[in-house]
Parts: structure tokens; sequence; C-alpha cells
């Protein structure tokens, strides 16, 4: 009766053996280590980078524990692990003047950074610590300001090509279309025109709102972003300047950073763990800008270049083989306009770039390729208001419905280095650090020792309770939350949760609600003892009639947690995602787990006469 069969003893037992190897990492700490990653769009990081640092570690003769390349950015990273800080920071220093010789134009990332401690034979088999909040592990908090004014400059620019290219298929010609403020002024040849300028803008760009401008005799009009539109932009800046920070923050090989919004013009970055405050700012303030503009080759623009003048409206860049070239400042496309970016080939079997484009986009350079055929386009990239031109292929034809491809003299591996340049993504509108907040390590270390001993002291007073009540099945119990405490760490380590202060007033709160299960199933078989049961029928009896009574307690729980967990943000969730997991632990730690212990201690016993349960 109180047997189980072998299958479910092996289940409990495999459970038990994941949950002690998938907890185990967590008790080693992290050791100091110094992560290089790139500074530039365009310099790539590979695992050839391994053998440059440990050469320049080992001419330094700093000792290092360990050397690892990982894929986290668009642009890959090399990390160094040392026995201690004092050998970090000299790692740091020496690195930093090895890879970047001049100070102003640096292109790696040297920066500080934290990884796990854990044996290889545990990282072997996949077992990581959970990972750690702010509040816990420590590290940086920022709070960022987005220019939406910029962002709304920024679409002022590429509307004046936007009436230009519609009035032209209209067949309309306007006197002069300009940039003025905040919108675009049109001066017509009449009233007439200035009426059918009126029409046909109304009609094809509805996100304009067109009128004559003040003090002239409507033959001025000027064009600017209705309401509705204005929101709609500076909504979209948002979050496009949410991902691209997301892309460029890997390159810090932050585990779970947080990045969110927080009003209608602000975004919150936490970078739990991150010692190098000055690095991550660098990070953050270096997102690239996408442009798209054409070159002009033209022999007046050749001449001007051999004469090292530059013509009214162009400026001078270099492309990726260090020729220079003439780029008109008109703005084509800009990155909000680019959906994405991936390697391939083309229709002779050599490296392209394929690019989709949003319907906008598509018109815009649709119109644009007509118009350029056999001239060259430009993709620019910009940082710290540097410019640097990834590619610049020659337009063969008309190109629509929103898929471009860009071929020519590159290999497969530029290819997938462009394709994830642009993959990377652009800032949609300027962003400035207007609040900057450091959470020291020891701080962090604080609140995980209070918050251990809180679950310390909590398991001590209900495992004191719950043996000196029920005795024998009381101890049988406080194994059995053992187990779920096991089990939890476990699923939140392999899930790669982040525990949160909040998380840690979670898992207390476990303790409670798994303890639970336990009084109901030791109640309900001194009732079947007292209504005359043998201890075989009142234990099997117990468990089962308990089992009802469990799962209603719990789901009832769950559903509030999932509802913490759907609607909840920041603390909120981390509060949530510790709660649902931990009834789910409960539930089979509880009613599984106990059972098995007491069928193997009392399931062996053909004539049980007594049970010791207080």
């Amino acid at each position: 009766m109180n047997r189980y069969p072998l299958w479910k003893y092996l289940v409990v037992a495999v459970a038990l053996l994941v949950g002690l190897i998938y907890t185990l990492p967590n008790f080693f700490g992290e050791s100091p280590a110094v992560q290089i990653s790139s500074a530039k769009s365009t310099v790539r990081i590979t695992p050839d980078m391994m053998e440059r640092v440990g050469g320049i570690l080992d001419r330094a003769n700093l000792s290092y524990t360990g050397l690892q390349y990982d894929e986290i950015g668009p642009v890959g990273t090399v990390r160094a692990r040392f026995p201690d800080t004092d050998v970090q920071l000299q790692a740091r220093d020496v690195l930093e003047q090895a890879l970047n010789p001049d100070p102003n134009d640096p292109s790696y990332v040297v920066a500080l950074n934290l990884l796990p401690a854990s044996p290889e034979w545990l990282s072997a088999l996949n077992a990581k610590p959970m990972y750690l909040g702010l509040d816990l592990r420590g590290g940086v908090h920022f709070l960022l300001q987005v220019d939406m004014e910029g962002a709304l400059s920024s679409r002022y620019d590429t509307l004046v090509s936007d009436v230009r290219t519609t009035l032209r298929n209209a067949n309309i010609t306007a006197e002069s279309i300009e940039r003025s403020g905040n919108g675009v002024e049109i001066v017509a040849g009449s009233q007439d025109q200035a009426g059918r300028i009126n029409d046909v803008l109304r009609s094809q760009l509805p996100e304009l709102q067109v009128a004559p401008a003040p003090a002239t005799d409507g033959a001025v009009l000027v064009a600017s972003l209705t309401p509705q539109a204005m929101r709609s932009i500076q909504e979209n800046a948002l979050r496009q300047n949410i991902s691209t920070l997301y892309n460029r923050i890997n390159e810090l090989g932050v585990a779970e950073p947080v990045i969110q919004q927080q009003g209608s013009d602000r975004i919150v970055v936490q970078l739990p763990g991150v010692q190098d405050v000055a690095r991550a700012k660098e990070i953050l303030g270096r997102t690239a800008t996408l442009q798209v503009r054409l070159v002009d080759d033209s022999p007046q623009a050749q001449d001007a270049l051999l004469s090292g003048r530059v013509p009214f409206g162009l400026e001078r860049y270099e492309d990726a083989n260090g020729q220079p070239l003439l780029l008109r400042r008109q703005v084509v496309l800009t990155g909000e306009n680019l959906q994405d970016a991936q390697a391939g080939f083309d229709e002779n079997q050599q490296p392209a770039v394929h690019l989709t484009l949003d319907a906008k986009g598509s018109r815009i350079f649709r119109d644009v390729t007509r118009d350029n055929i056999g001239n060259r386009m430009a993709i620019l990239l910009f940082e710290r208001d540097v410019g640097e031109v990834v590619t610049a292929p020659v337009i063969r034809s008309e190109i629509g419905g929103g898929r471009v491809q860009i071929s020519g003299s590159m290999n497969t591996t530029e290819a997938n280095n462009i394709a994830l340049l642009l993959r990377a993504g652009s800032l949609a509108a300027p962003m400035e650090i207007i609040e900057e907040r450091t959470v020291g390590p020891s701080l962090g270390a604080e609140n995980i020792q209070q918050g251990f001993n809180a679950t310390l002291w909590g398991f001590i007073a209900v495992a004191i309770f719950m043996i000196s009540y029920y005795a024998l099945m009381g101890l049988f119990s406080v194994m059995g939350l053992l187990f779920n405490l096991l089990l939890l760490f476990a699923l939140l380590s392999i899930l790669q949760a982040t525990l949160t202060l909040p998380g840690l007033a979670a898992v207390a709160l476990t303790l409670g609600m798994a303890i639970d299960a336990n009084v109901l199933i030791n109640e309900r078989i001194r009732e079947e003892l007292k209504a005359g049961r043998s201890p075989h029928q009142a234990i099997a009896e117990g468990f089962d009639r308990a089992w009802g009574t469990i799962v209603d307690s719990n789901l009832t729980s769950l559903i509030a947690g999932v509802a913490l967990l759907a609607f909840g943000s920041g603390p909120v969730r981390g509060f949530a995602v510790v709660h649902c997991l931990g009834i789910l632990t409960s539930l089979f730690s509880a009613v599984i787990g106990v059972r098995a212990i007491t069928n193997l201690w009392y399931g062996r016993k053909r004539k049980l006469t007594k049970i010791s349960i207080g």
C-alpha cells in the first residue's frame, strides 16, 4: 500500500541529483576578469584575439587563470580571468595601453567584469549560477533622457526629400522647398499652384498638415507634422533606442541588463555586476546612427577632390579601402527605415547583404534608385559624430519592394560583418545621461547576507516547530522543505532567472507556504488514525485526501503570482518569478518527495503498529 514502484523512486532521485548539480554553481562565487570588446562598429573581434591578449599578459608577467571567446555582441568579445582584483586592475591598464596606443581614438573597450568561478566540470554540464539583480550584486543605474526634438528634427530633414519627390511625381514644380524650423517651407508660383500643392500633400503625405505661411499672399505654404504623427515618431524613436541599447550593452557582457522605458521620454538602464562605470558610460554614449547618402562622382566633384577642396553641399569621407569620397549632405534614409539586414549571395553566387526596409523606406529607395542609376550610394555609420563609410555600391537598376541587395568587392566574412553592423541598430534620437547611481558590491553582499539569514532563521524556526509537533513525520517534512529549496534554486539557475531582493523575500515566503502542505497531510493522517484506520491506511488516506486541498490552496496563490508576473514590472516581477516557481516545487516536494521518504521508512514494515506523528 505504501510502497512506490521503482520508477517513482528513480524520478525523485534524479530530481534530487539535478537539483544538487545545478544549485552548486551558486556557492563558488565569482572571479575578477577583464573583458575586451570592440570600440568601433568596423572593428570585429575574432578568436585570434585570445592569443594576442595572452601574449600581452605573458610579456607583462601577469598571471591569468583562463581566456575565453564569446559571441555576446555583434562583434564578439574576449575575457581573461585573474586570481585577484589587484592583478585584474594591473591587467586592465596593460591591455589598455597595448590595444589602444592612441587614447583619443580607441579601437577596443577594455572593461572590468566578474565571471562565475564554477569548476570546469560544472561548466561542461552547462550548470551556471543564477543571475543576481542590482540590489544584490551591485552595479550601475543610469537614467537617460531621449532628445525628442532631435527625433523630430531628423524626420523634418527627410520630409524635405519626401515633399520634393511627391510633387515631382505629381508634375508640380515649386520655386523652392526648404527646411524652415519645425516645418517645410514651399514657395509656389501662384495661389492656384499653392492650392494644387496643398491637395497633393494632404492626399499623399497624410502625416503632414499644410497651411499658408503668415504674412504672405498665400503662395507660400508651410507643411508640419500633425500631433498624431509627432507622437508616433517619438514613440518609435524610444522603442528603437531601447532595442539599440540592448545590442550595445551586450558588448559589456552584462548578465540580464534591465532596460525599460520610464515616462514618455526617458530610459532606465541597470547593469548588475559592472565595476567599470566609465566604460559603461562610454558604451551607452557611442551608439551608432545609420545614414544612406548619394556619392557625387561627377567630373567637377572629382576635380575639386584632387585639388583638396570640398564643394558646397558635399562632405568628404573615406571608404573601407581608404579611398576619398564626396557625399551629398542630403540624407536619403536613416536607420529608422531599416527593418533587417542579412548576409547572403547575389544571382552570381557572390557574397551580398540583403536589406529589408519599411513601407516608407521602400518608397523613398525606389524613387532614389530610379533617378540615380549608374551612381553610387553610400551607407554610413556615425559614432561620436564621426562617420565611417561601410560600403558604397553602384546603383544598377530601380529597386522596389523594400528588399535591397548590396554586393560588390566583399567576401563572405565582410558580408556577415556589414549585416551585423547594420542590424546592430542606430539611434533614432540622441540621448544623454541625466542620472547616475552606483550600488557597491559591499552593499549587495550585505543584502545577500541579510536575506540568507532571514531564510536560515525562518527555516530553523519552522524545523523546530515541525519536529517538536509532528515528531518523525515532522522530520520528513523538514527534509522535504530542504528538497524544495534545492529544486527552487536549481530551477532559477537553469532558467538563468534574475534573483533580486524581493525575490529573496519570495524565497522566505515559499518556506511558509511549502510547509503548509505538510501540515495538511500530517493533520489528515492524524484524523485517519483517530477514525480507527490502520497506520498504513492512515498514511495512504492522509496523502491522497489532502491532495485536493493542497492543489486548491496553491492554485489560488499561483493565479495571483501569474497576475503579478503578467502585469507587474521591475521588483514586482522579480518577486512573482520566485513565487510561482516556489509553488511548483512545493507541490512536487511536499507530495511526491515527502511521500517517497515516508514510504521508504514505513513501507518496508508489513505489520506497522504505530506512526511517530506526535
